[in-house]
């Protein structure tokens, strides 16, 4: 994407929302965030780090994690990175479960490119897959993604050793 999208979104009606941005997530509800968002789509990557990696990672000063909130819950995520002077990356987004079906998907999007282009970049880049939403190509595209490149990569679902992990960690 090379300019920012020219689209405005009202915000759903009848639905309380709040997106807010924080600067040092805490691991186990940034992992919460994670896996509530992705676990449809086979996220496994961030869940996969341990503790030291991924807080270098969230708490990087090139790297942001903002939360939606509807009705007062956690309702999704975007994370962008500032990969140099030039380009932001949109490198996590996505909604709960909770929050499919209110018509928050294209708004909360287009909140996360108006984020990306005030880092004032000449590009902002994604990465989407065919495990991603059906729609999620066409969306990106609709916002003025052009496709740049294919590649072709597998992968592996956490192993229910890695889940029971993942909860002790949590202390769940």
């Amino acid at each position: 994407m090379t300019a920012p999208p020219r689209q405005s979104l009202p915000v759903p009606v009848n639905i309380q929302t709040a997106i807010l941005r924080v600067p040092d997530i805490p691991l186990p509800y940034y992992r919460f965030l994670y896996l509530q968002v992705g676990r449809r789509w086979h996220w496994t990557m961030r869940l996969r780090m341990d503790d030291d990696t991924l807080a270098a990672t969230l708490h990087d000063p090139k790297n942001s994690v903002t939360v939606l909130y509807v009705n007062g819950a956690p309702a999704g995520f975007f994370e962008l990175l500032k990969v140099d002077e030039e380009t932001v990356e949109l490198t996590h987004f996505g909604v709960m479960e909770h929050a499919l079906g209110l018509g928050l998907g294209k708004w909360f999007l287009l909140q996360a490119l108006h984020a990306a282009w005030a880092e004032t970049p000449q590009r902002v880049t994604v990465t989407t897959n065919t495990l991603d939403h059906p729609r999620a190509l066409q969306l990106y595209q609709r916002f003025g993604f052009s496709p740049v490149a294919t590649s072709t990569a597998q992968v592996t679902p956490l192993s229910d050793e890695e889940l029971l992990a993942l909860a002790q960690r949590a202390g769940l």
